[in-house]
């Protein structure tokens, strides 16, 4: 039986994961959370619930950054893989708690790298995000970009794991995949990101506040798409240290993303331009081409039929 630890198991992504390898009966499945109170904890308990009925999913609550807690999980439960998706999300609260994010995400990541060693762990997979790009690489972002100018803490967190992972690997041979997360969205997201936010102001009759007088750009990664690419990161076999983009490579305005939850929706959006605000990046795109060859990667979700779906889903939450 393979053991795998998904760490921050119960939030959005990780819920999803965690219900995918469910679904397999010789792999067990040991969830980490800590139920962070960044956003409300019951959400992330109605997440992982259907999981927890499957005899080869495990939850223990504890925090990633306690050395003891976490070493006991490793023993106690043999692990073999890890996914570290467990993280202070959220570029504009960076700005705010620093602090907060460099404990948590890099603390964080660190402990579990010693363990990953420690243990002889034979995949560790690591959740990034195309924050890192910064504001200088070229578009489409690529994995090779020096990635040297992050704008937020949230970002320049995520790169100096980055570098960690590079440099366990590097002296350990530990297999490290670092996957960079374009703008995921779907079923669970969490409520402050912009597209489940547009969408309950937009029904809600309120006004959603657009910044960079919507003109940014973004990535959109529906759900399944990203965790069939996480999947196969999971069983790729490695030597190194490797870093993944998983985007679309399809690009959307915020103004044509409030278009489409009209339509959707069937309800006029009430529209508040604002300037740009501080560590937001102008526009992502992500390369897949590294994706398709190494893990056969393939989005097949199109932002159309992804927002569809999130709107099914919102109305059955109601």
């Amino acid at each position: 039986m393979n053991r795998i630890l998904v760490t921050g198991g119960a939030g959005f992504i990780g819920s999803h994961l965690t219900d995918q390898l469910a679904k397999d009966d010789v792999t067990k499945i040991v969830v980490v959370d800590n139920f962070d109170p960044y956003y409300d904890p019951s959400r992330k308990r109605k997440n992982i619930q259907s999981a927890l009925k499957k005899k080869n999913v495990v939850l223990i609550e504890g925090d990633i950054r306690d050395s003891d807690f976490m070493d006991s999980v490793f023993r106690d439960h043999n692990i073999e893989t890890v996914v570290h998706l467990a993280a202070r999300a959220g570029v504009r609260a960076s700005i705010d708690e620093p602090l907060v994010y460099q404990s948590v995400n890099i603390r964080g990541t660190l402990t579990l790298l010693e363990l990953a060693r420690k243990y002889d762990v034979r995949q560790f997979v690591f959740s990034s995000s195309s924050s890192v790009y910064g504001a200088d690489s070229a578009h489409p972002f690529r994995e090779d970009a020096a990635c040297a100018r992050p704008t937020s803490p949230y970002a320049a967190t995520k790169r100096a794991c980055e570098l960690l992972c590079y440099t366990y690997s590097s002296i350990y041979e530990l297999p490290i995949i670092a996957l960079r997360f374009f703008t995921v969205y779907g079923p669970r997201q969490r409520p402050e990101m912009a597209i489940h936010k547009f969408f309950r102001l937009v029904t809600g009759g309120r006004k959603i506040p657009i910044f960079g007088l919507g003109k940014l750009v973004r990535d959109y990664t529906y759900i399944d798409d990203l965790i069939a690419g996480i999947t196969a990161a999971i069983h790729i076999q490695t030597k190194r240290f490797d870093i993944v983009n998983l985007g679309t490579t399809h690009t959307l305005t915020i103004n044509d993303l409030v278009d489409k939850i009209e339509q959707i929706t069937g309800e006029q959006a009430k529209r508040k331009y604002l300037p740009e605000q501080l560590g937001d990046l102008r526009s992502t795109q992500a390369d897949i081409s590294h994706a398709r060859d190494l893990l056969n990667y393939n989005p097949k979700v199109t932002i159309e039929e992804g927002l569809e779906k999130f709107w099914d889903w919102y109305q059955s939450e109601l």
